[in-house]
C-alpha cells in the first residue's frame, strides 16, 4: 500500500499537469482566418491561367517601375493575383458549383499547363483618367482553342446582365466604376476569339510614363502556365478572391 505522502504528491502533479494543458491548448488551437463576406447573388468571375515564376518575376519588376512613379497604383499581391485571362463573365453564385465542376474538367482536358507562352512586349488602355499597363502576351492555338472550349462549356451559366454588387467593392467600402462592368458584360463579343488580347495586367500610373514603358526596350520572354484558377473580379479587372484552383491541395 503507497504512503499517503505518495497519493498527495501524485494528486498535486496530476492538477499541475491539467493546468499546464489548459494554458497550452489555446496556443495549439488553429489561427483561424477572418470570414469572407457571402458571395452576392451575381458574381463577376475570371476564369484564368496562373503564369509561373519566371513571369511573376517580370511582372512584378513593371510593378515595381509603376508603383515608384505613382505609389498609389495597386501592388501585384494576394488581392491583385499576376494572372493571364482567359474569361471574364457574370455567372449567378448558385452555379458556381457546376461551373467549377465544368472549368475542371475543361482544364483537365486542354492541359494549359503543358503549353509554353511568350510575353512579347508592353501595351496600355486609359482606364479612369490613367494608364493601365500590360504585359502582351502572344496568342497561341492552344490557348485561343482554351478559350473557345470554356466559351461553349460555359455559356450555359453566363448572365447576360451584372451589376458593380457582383465584384469585390474597393478597400474603401466603395463599388467598383462602370468601365470594368461594362468590360465584363460585353467580353465574350469584344475580347474572344479574333479579339482576344492574352495580356498580364501590371498596374497604374500617368500615360506619359506608361508611354514610354512601351515604347522602351523589351526582350521576348518565355514562359509557362503552372495552373487554372477562377477568381471573384475586383477593380482594373483584378484577381481578388479566389474560388477555385486546379493545383492540388497539397501544393496551394
Amino acid at each position: 500500500m503507497a504512503a499517503p505522502g505518495g497519493l498527495r504528491a501524485g494528486a498535486v502533479a496530476t492538477r499541475l499537469a491539467v493546468l499546464l494543458l489548459a494554458c497550452l491548448v489555446p496556443l495549439m488551437a488553429p489561427v483561424m482566418a477572418p470570414a469572407q463576406p457571402a458571395l452576392p447573388d451575381v458574381v463577376a468571375i475570371n476564369v484564368l491561367l496562373d503564369p509561373d515564376a519566371t513571369m511573376l518575376d517580370l511582372a512584378a519588376a513593371a510593378n515595381a517601375r509603376l508603383r515608384a512613379r505613382d505609389p498609389t497604383g495597386f501592388a501585384l499581391d494576394d488581392g491583385h493575383a499576376t494572372h493571364l485571362t482567359v474569361l471574364q463573365a457574370f455567372v449567378a453564385r448558385d452555379d458556381l458549383p457546376r461551373i467549377i465542376a465544368t472549368t475542371a474538367g475543361v482544364v483537365s482536358r486542354a492541359r494549359p499547363v503543358d503549353q509554353e507562352l511568350t510575353a512579347t512586349g508592353l501595351y496600355y488602355l486609359r482606364w479612369q483618367g490613367r494608364a493601365l499597363a500590360g504585359i502582351r502576351v502572344a496568342p497561341t492555338a492552344g490557348l485561343l482553342d482554351l478559350q473557345q472550349q470554356l466559351i461553349a462549356a460555359l455559356t450555359p451559366f453566363l448572365v447576360a446582365e451584372g451589376s458593380a454588387a457582383a465584384f469585390v467593392p474597393l478597400p474603401d467600402g466603395r463599388p467598383v466604376g462602370p468601365e470594368i462592368v461594362g468590360y465584363v458584360r460585353d467580353f465574350v463579343p469584344n475580347s474572344s476569339g479574333r479579339n482576344y488580347n492574352p495580356h498580364v495586367t501590371v498596374g497604374l500610373a500617368d500615360e506619359a510614363f506608361v508611354a514610354g514603358m512601351v515604347t522602351g526596350p523589351f526582350t521576348p520572354v518565355r514562359f509557362r502556365v503552372s495552373s487554372a484558377s477562377i477568381y471573384q473580379l475586383g477593380e482594373f479587372g483584378a484577381a481578388q478572391r479566389k474560388l477555385w484552383t486546379s493545383l492540388p491541395p497539397a501544393t496551394r
